[in-house]
């Protein structure tokens, strides 16, 4: 018998599911300490097993309703493999199971499921920490999904990071919860470099360091990022307006973990965790990015997509509440009357979070209180027809 915490977990078998496969997982389970309850569609949470003979609509449909269209984790598991085509395979996945695998192709499918769930269950934990809760805000299916990768990648993986999104939607928010998720680096430093307000002529210095006379007003020696990030985490925002040399110097420090000082010969070792931020396309074809794709390939060792505050419509008014607070941090902030959430839902935000953020700052300064904040503390240049 497994001696670690039980698991418990909802489980429904779709209608070309054979009748015995019930009772074969549920006894399978038990001596892992996963005890699994018969789905009930009105109170169903947390995650579950979806049991089929072959992927089918009715299938997909299923694991659909059972995901919440993706916002619960659902492992689906095929009755025999040979009925579980790679189209297949790809069909459930995409209506919303977090995994797909076929009960007969694995030696031991109850360490598969034990594996996955004790997983997730460790993710969940972490979303629900202050450190997440209190500063990524959202429930939205397309938020979930990031905060859950993001979190599993951080803390399990030392793998780069790449975090594209528009301008405003919380990339450096994001890189820093990588740092201080990553067990092995969260007790050294997290540097940030900008690279939009790297001067080209002091490049070398900002991310190498420079011994003391190396140049004109060199009048000491400097650590430089490489050397401040050891043992933690570099963080470059913007990565694509980085300067063709110094994406080719920064990639021969990804490869070799090695670099010298602006005017020294001595090699130095460095060893941290590289996440990256953009806004921008670094695979186009365009000729005002030219970034290098073998230094693509070294930095997106996981790619994250952060999505504009228009597909996060359902975290608009928690988020706007959130800012609203953190700027009545003494007191309990006044909350939004209907119409002004009405405006708040329907408003562009071209700035995404930031935008957000800034609007809710506005209202505040002009709201006098007590009572919730109205149309009138809207400021007379924001007030369009909505």
């Amino acid at each position: 018998m497994d001696d670690r915490p039980p698991i418990s977990l909802w489980f429904c078998v779709a209608e070309n599911c054979p009748t015995s496969f019930k009772t074969t997982l549920i006894d399978a389970l038990r001596p892992a300490n996963i005890s699994a309850r018969l789905r009930d569609p009105e109170s169903t949470g947390g995650p579950g097993l979806v049991c089929f003979a072959a992927p089918s609509e009715a299938v997909c449909d299923l694991v659909r309703e059972a995901s919440r269209d993706g916002t619960e984790r659902v492992l689906a598991i095929a009755t025999s493999r040979a009925a579980l085509t790679h189209s297949g395979a790809w069909r459930v996945l995409q209506a919303g199971a977090s995994d797909v695998f076929a009960w007969d192709a694995v030696d031991n499918p109850v360490g598969v499921i034990a594996a996955r769930l004790r997983r997730w269950q460790a993710i969940d934990q972490l979303l629900q920490t202050p450190l997440v809760r209190n500063n990524l805000v959202g429930r939205s299916p397309a938020w979930l999904t990031v905060l859950r990768q993001i979190v599993e990648v951080a803390r399990y993986t030392d793998a780069p990071i790449l975090i594209t999104g528009e301008t405003g939607t919380g990339k450096e928010l994001l890189a820093r919860l990588v740092h201080t998720l990553d067990l092995r680096r969260s007790q050294r430093e997290l540097i940030v470099l900008d690279c939009t307000t790297i001067v080209p002529e002091l490049s070398g210095s900002e991310f190498f360091g420079h011994e003391r006379g190396a140049f004109t007003g060199a009048v000491a020696a400097r650590d430089g990022a490489f050397a401040l990030a050891d043992g933690g985490t570099l963080f470059l925002d913007e990565v694509g307006d980085l300067p063709p040399t110094l994406q080719a110097q920064l990639l021969r420090v990804i490869q070799e973990h090695t670099y010298k000082r602006v005017g020294s010969n001595t090699w130095q070792h460095t060893d941290f965790r590289l996440v990256c931020a953009t806004n921008r396309d670094l695979m186009s074809d365009d000729s005002r990015v030219h970034f290098r794709r073998d230094l693509y390939y070294r930095i997106a060792g996981w790619t994250c997509h952060l999505p504009p505050l228009r597909e996060r419509a359902a975290d608009i008014l928690l988020l706007a509440r959130h800012f609203a607070q953190q700027l009545a941090p003494d007191r309990a902030a006044p909350d939004f009357d209907e119409v002004v959430q009405g405006y708040l839902l329907t408003r562009d935000y071209a700035g995404n979070i930031r935008d957000l953020k800034q609007l809710v700052a506005r209202l505040m300064y002009r709201h006098a209180g007590p009572g919730p904040i109205t149309l009138g503390d809207i400021p007379e240049a924001e007030r369009g027809p909505f």
